[in-house]
């Protein structure tokens, strides 16, 4: 279990933007498994720009993939333009999420009374609700984790990974005989 762990740092050492990609799995997965709340949802409420903002963050959620392995080619600097494009997508991710959130909202507050009958029988509107939120929380978290990879980064490699093998401790002691 020992050797595993310090496998693992020496790969996030070389590779620390493997946190970021983690968190960005699952972003993707918590949103695109539960996507058929999303779904019912727009399909009870019905407010303009509903289908449109889910189709977006799904759109978006698979494309930021692309953006983000392209972002960091193996063994090359950083694509600049491709990390610019990795965060317009988040913002607009997040923007969508935001509004359909919004949208939800605004159709709970137009059935006044009826909102609590309305939400004991479609209790996805709830779930969705709370979706949504999560969501955001992930996209933001990992956005932050990408824009903070220059920080953490040193921090990682100071971490020692070296291993100690018994008797290499004096290597001047060893004698070097020629046959």
């Amino acid at each position: 279990m020992k050797e595993f762990l310090r496998k693992r740092m020496v790969a996030l050492k070389r590779k620390p933007q493997t946190i970021a990609m983690v968190m960005l799995a699952i972003s993707f997965l918590v949103y695109s498994l539960r996507l058929r709340l999303i779904s019912d949802t727009t399909a009870k409420i019905m407010k303009p720009g509903m289908g449109f903002c889910g189709f977006v963050t799904m759109l978006l959620s698979i494309l930021v993939f692309v953006c983000f392995l392209n972002s960091f080619p193996h063994r090359k600097k950083v694509n600049i333009p491709m990390l610019v494009l990795f965060f317009l997508m988040q913002v607009i991710i997040f923007v969508c999420d935001y509004t359909y959130l919004g949208k939800v909202n605004e159709a709970l507050i137009a059935e006044g009374e009826n909102m609590v009958r309305l939400l004991v029988a479609n209790p996805f509107i709830i779930q969705a609700r709370s979706l949504l939120q999560a969501h955001m929380v992930l996209i933001g978290v990992t956005t932050a984790l990408v824009a903070l990879l220059p920080v953490y980064t040193p921090l990682l490699r100071k971490i020692d990974t070296s291993i100690t093998i018994e008797g290499n401790e004096n290597m001047s002691s060893i004698e070097l005989t020629e046959d």
